[in-house]
């Protein structure tokens, strides 16, 4: 182990580098298979399924990654309830990167017939596995050591991990598209994976230098640990769980909706690769501001007033997204991205502190998993593959744009359900 900073200030800022740099790595990880699986894993591991459908197969395996996070955050949860925070991320990093490393070398079905799609998706679910622990440690760290009364700008800052990644991932595709050139849909697309690994041995290197949470510490010396944190949040706290989960609901669906399915909704209309990419990695930088502001602008106004104005405002520029996109205008598309992300960068910068704010120390890594995980398989997984389906069905991104509006709609009766909690203590 290397030796603790010595300040607490100089603490304090490992501990944010560290959420801020394992959480991009696992998002870079986790949304690098995305975006790969909306434009190039078809062909390598589903052959035969020529257009949306190979996109759609490609998209499944995508979706399997989100059904096995809730158990992640489960498992992760338990124990990080029981012996603590720092422990459980390191492995979660530890496990995300030889997974996407794996994925880098896996042999397509030319090569080894159904054993790659099959192979692909069991890497996909340990993805999914690693990222379920990963939210919950990550933010709750940076909330029980940093200040109160600037708790929702900090805790902000693990979330831009997800922009980051994101930032990092369609980069990365697309330059390993322009480098690779033909090549690029049999080598070229694997370069990102591989390299995962040097990020990984970055992020596993700061997370070894961080301290335990000084709240879990201090709640060890005074009580034991919960045998079973989960059952105990399931009986005492069933209102905190659902409100995080329908708030988690729409700020999910926007997000997959404004990247994953985007590039998707590209393809159908003809635009270049690298025209949406692009997009979406300017909107990712844009986005990762908006998240610092919505985590600021919570510590002043409350949690609930700021995510509940982004989360209709999200809404309604659903409205304009799929028109301004259909243009097929470079600039009015960086628009639509960018605006979309802004407003849900501000709704998940308001959200951070709110979900640990619900819970108890003792049990607050099993509740935020929970309630957070359990979102992402309705919204997560089901908005780009419910909407593949949908535009290859009805040939409009209309139903896709009513049924994000609905999902938003969920988010904003989420964070009425609950108590406003930018006041509040963590102890």
């Amino acid at each position: 182990m290397s030796e603790l900073p010595r300040s607490p200030r100089s603490r304090f800022a490992t501990v944010i580098a560290a959420g801020v740099a394992g959480t991009t790595v696992e998002f870079y990880d986790f949304f690098l298979y995305g975006a790969a699986a909306a434009t190039v894993l078809g062909p390598a591991f589903f052959p035969g399924s020529d257009g949306l459908l190979g996109v759609l197969q490609a998209l499944v395996t995508y979706a399997v990654g989100f059904a096995a996070r809730p158990i992640g955050g489960l498992v992760a949860g338990h124990f990080g309830d029981r012996i603590g925070r720092k422990r459980l991320l390191f492995l979660s990093l530890l496990t995300m990167g030889l997974a996407s490393v794996l994925i880098g070398v896996l042999p397509g079905y030319d090569r080894i017939g159904v054993a790659a799609p099959v192979l692909l998706t069991v890497l996909r679910l340990v993805q999914g596995f690693a990222l379920g622990g990963e939210f919950g440690g990550a933010v709750l760290l940076v909330a029980e050591h940093g200040p109160a009364r600037r708790r929702g700008f900090w805790t902000a800052w693990p979330q831009a991990g997800g922009p980051l990644g994101n930032l990092l991932a369609t980069g990365a595709l697309a330059a390993a598209a322009a480098l690779s050139g033909a090549h690029y849909t049999s080598i070229g697309w694997r370069i990102p994976f591989l390299a995962s690994l040097v990020l990984v041995l970055i992020g596993l290197w700061v997370r070894m230098r961080v301290t335990e949470s000084p709240l879990f510490t201090e709640a060890l010396r005074t009580e034991r640990p919960e045998r079973a944190p989960l059952l105990r949040v399931l009986r005492e706290q069933p209102r905190a769980l659902f409100a995080i989960f329908a708030a988690r609901v729409g700020e999910n669906a926007a997000f997959y909706v404004f990247t994953i399915f985007l590039l998707v909704y590209a393809g159908t209309l003809g635009l270049p690769k690298s025209a949406a990419t692009a997009a979406v990695t300017i909107g990712s930088l844009v986005q990762v501001a908006a998240m610092l502001l919505g985590g600021l602008a919570s510590d002043r106004l409350g949690r609930r007033p700021v995510a509940i104005a982004a989360a209709i405002a999200a809404g309604a520029w659903t409205a304009a997204f799929f028109p301004l996109v259909a243009t097929k205008d470079f600039g009015l598309l960086v628009l639509a991205v960018c605006i979309g992300l802004a407003c849900h960068g501000v709704l998940t910068g308001a959200q951070s502190a709110f979900y640990a704010e619900l819970f108890a120390t003792t049990v607050r890594y099993s509740g935020v998993s929970l309630g957070y995980q359990s979102a992402t398989v309705l919204a997560g997984a089901a908005a780009p593959l419910a909407g593949t389906a949908l535009l290859r069905t009805t040939g409009s991104p209309t139903p896709i744009a009513i049924t994000l509006a609905g999902c938003l709609l969920l988010t904003v009766l989420g964070m009425i359900s609950a108590p406003e909690t930018a006041r509040g203590t963590l102890r």
